[in-house]
């Protein structure tokens, strides 16, 4: 496909910005938890640790990450976003990410399980961004550079694998702060590869039967940052408070 053809995709600096804090700050929600998980003193513990940790991480950072910079894409084109697909790229995040969690953390921590859920987690968080870029619905069809693709995937399995590593290694305010910036940093990485990855050439066809019955708004990319920064703030100090508590207990 010629280039010159493709619709160009300004991306707005706000909302990039914003996306890379919400995945900070949902990588940094996700550690806190994770502490829980070899700390866990029974199964039902350590599956609540598990689960609060993938959707910190899957949904949290990762999913909300990805469609803000998905809305900060501006096209001359309009773009809603089918709903259904949409909460299933979500769904693939926070499942690909509690099946990594539930790997690493199983038993003695070791390289090969690590490599193992890094590279699940990874596939995971690659099938979440390609599917959620399949819930894009305007008068365009995409068109994929593959080798740009692999490149986004390889991304996506280091970024999981450091994750992970840093989940149940690190202990410490400062070590998670610095953590979670980094693994901001390759979320966005993963996803703007991704973006770089596509093409979007115009259909021609009517933009308004094109778009009909999908997600969209001005606003939008704004409103899924507010509720995503409020539920992990949310999970987070409740997570702190829950660790008190046993500390409390414990002594």
């Amino acid at each position: 496909m010629p280039h010159d053809h493709a619709i160009q995709c300004i991306h707005d600096p706000i909302l990039v910005l914003l996306s890379f804090l919400v995945a900070a700050l949902g990588s940094f929600t996700a550690l806190q938890v994770a502490v829980g998980i070899p700390a866990a003193r029974t199964t039902a513990q350590r599956w609540q640790a598990i689960s609060a940790g993938g959707v910190a991480l899957g949904a949290g950072a990762i999913w909300s990450m990805h469609f803000i910079a998905m809305l900060a894409c501006k096209m001359d084109i309009p773009v809603t976003y089918d709903l259904g697909l949409t909460v299933l790229s979500a769904v693939i995040a926070a499942a690909a990410c509690m099946a990594g969690l539930a790997i690493a953390g199983m038993g003695v921590f070791g390289w090969g399980k690590l490599v193992l859920a890094g590279l699940f987690m990874g596939l995971g968080v690659a099938g979440m961004h390609y599917t959620g870029m399949a819930a894009m619905r305007m008068p365009a069809t995409t068109h994929y550079d593959l080798g740009i693709v692999g490149i986004s995937i390889v991304i996506a399995v280091v970024a999981s694998t450091v994750a992970l590593w840093l989940a149940f290694n690190l202990r410490g305010w400062v070590q998670m702060l610095g953590s979670a910036l980094v693994m901001g940093v390759a979320v966005c990485g993963m996803h703007y590869t991704g973006m770089y990855a596509a093409q979007f050439m115009p259909t021609g066809e009517d933009a308004a039967l094109s778009t009909v019955g999908g997600l969209g708004g001005e606003y939008l990319g704004m409103g899924v940052f507010a509720v995503a920064t409020v539920l992990l703030t949310v999970m987070l100090v409740m997570t702190m408070q829950r660790r008190q508590k046993r500390a409390a207990v414990s002594i």
